[in-house]
């Protein structure tokens, strides 16, 4: 598989370190008599190249029975993921495939070609039940590459010729490229979207999301979402303790002010080692807030950066968490937020054969 020319981005990613796999048995040290001379403190720091390389599944539909997650299966047509969150809880599984959750989970992107063709495959399958299929789940389904390749779109396309509902998550303002799909879908209460914000400070997002959409960008994406009748709401996801929770109400107000018929939150996850590559950033970024932020996710989860524990790990505990909560409640009601999200329908499920048959009718 050629790799496409890479998209023009920022010169500088959110991630410097590259660490060894938590899953390698060996380790590389550099031998400080060979080592590079000091490099000149002036000159800006290398952004390495992104590579995408041919993903070999034969599958696409992943589940999963987490109380956590709203939906039981997915679709991820890329795995890595370029927008650079410094973040984001799926770096950990670049791991599984020999590479870095650091630099390899931003610059080598495996990609699914075959998503669409598994996706139909799957969905023609008897066996399959007709659910609500998330896309993605774990790295976003509109980065850059998807500007190129299309993969995410020719999944939606499938999901519409079977009128199987689905909800979408992204950072990227380029989802209303595929409004006419999300418009047809919505004919059918077939497609949810939510546009996650984290902050409206746009420097801030740069640092911490920097391949993503401006905020601005996504606010105009729920506005155009819902001018076109699409069931669009905001994720204000993930809350940094110490960093962006002061902005809850003000990114609620804005998406809602757009638009926003629904709205989630979720504090930040750092499993692993994101632990250690958030460490890092703040350290770089925000040295003054450090301390602040990593005390304050301490509060959230006993003393411990992080707790996997299910029906705490996106939420915390203790009067912080509760105080979390409780601002995001308030900033919902005041704003006249409907307590339900949109419920998507599976009674318009039908498969290719089906259709055929119906022109005997």
């Amino acid at each position: 598989m050629r790799s496409p020319a890479p998209p023009r981005a920022p010169r500088v990613r959110s991630t410097t370190p590259n660490p060894p796999s938590r899953f390698e048995t060996l380790r590389r040290v550099a031998d400080p008599e060979l080592a590079d001379p000091p490099a000149d403190p002036d000159d800006l720091p290398r952004d390495p190249r992104t590579v995408y390389l041919r993903d070999p599944s034969r599958s696409i539909l992943a589940t999963n029975s987490s109380p956590d997650v709203g939906f039981d299966a997915s679709v991820n047509p890329y795995r890595g993921c370029e927008h650079a969150c410094i973040y984001c809880y799926a770096r950990p599984s670049h791991e599984y495939l020999g590479y870095s959750a650091g630099l390899d989970f931003e610059t080598k992107i495996l990609v699914k070609e075959d998503a669409p063709a598994l996706l139909r495959k799957a969905l023609a399958s008897p066996r399959w039940r007709p659910q609500v299929v998330a896309m993605s789940g774990v790295t976003d389904p509109y980065q850059p590459a998807e500007r190129r390749l299309g993969i995410t779109r020719r999944c939606l396309e499938v999901l519409l010729e079977f009128r199987n509902p689905v909800a979408i998550i992204t950072k990227n303002g380029s989802v209303t490229r595929d409004l006419d799909l999300l418009r047809e879908l919505a004919r059918f209460d077939g497609v949810s979207v939510s546009l996650s914000v984290t902050s409206l400070d746009a420097g801030l997002q740069r640092a911490l999301e920097p391949r993503t959409s401006k905020p601005a960008r996504r606010i105009a994406a729920i506005r155009e979402l819902a001018q076109a009748g699409i069931p669009v709401g905001v994720m204000v996801a993930p809350v940094i303790p110490g960093l962006t929770d002061h902005e809850v109400p003000a990114i609620l107000e804005a998406a809602i002010g757009a638009g926003a018929g629904h709205a989630g939150t979720v504090v930040l996850r750092l499993p692993h080692g994101v632990k250690e590559l958030f460490a890092d950033w703040l350290e770089r970024h925000v040295p003054e807030r450090r301390d602040k932020v990593l005390n304050r996710l301490r509060a959230l989860h006993d003393g411990r950066l992080y707790d996997p524990r299910p029906g705490h790990r996106q939420r915390g505990a203790g009067p912080y968490a509760r105080q979390l909560q409780a601002m995001f409640e308030l900033a919902c009601r005041r704003a006249g937020l409907p307590a339900e999200r949109p419920r998507l329908s599976v009674a318009h499920f039908r498969r290719p054969a089906d259709a055929q048959l119906g022109l005997f009718d």
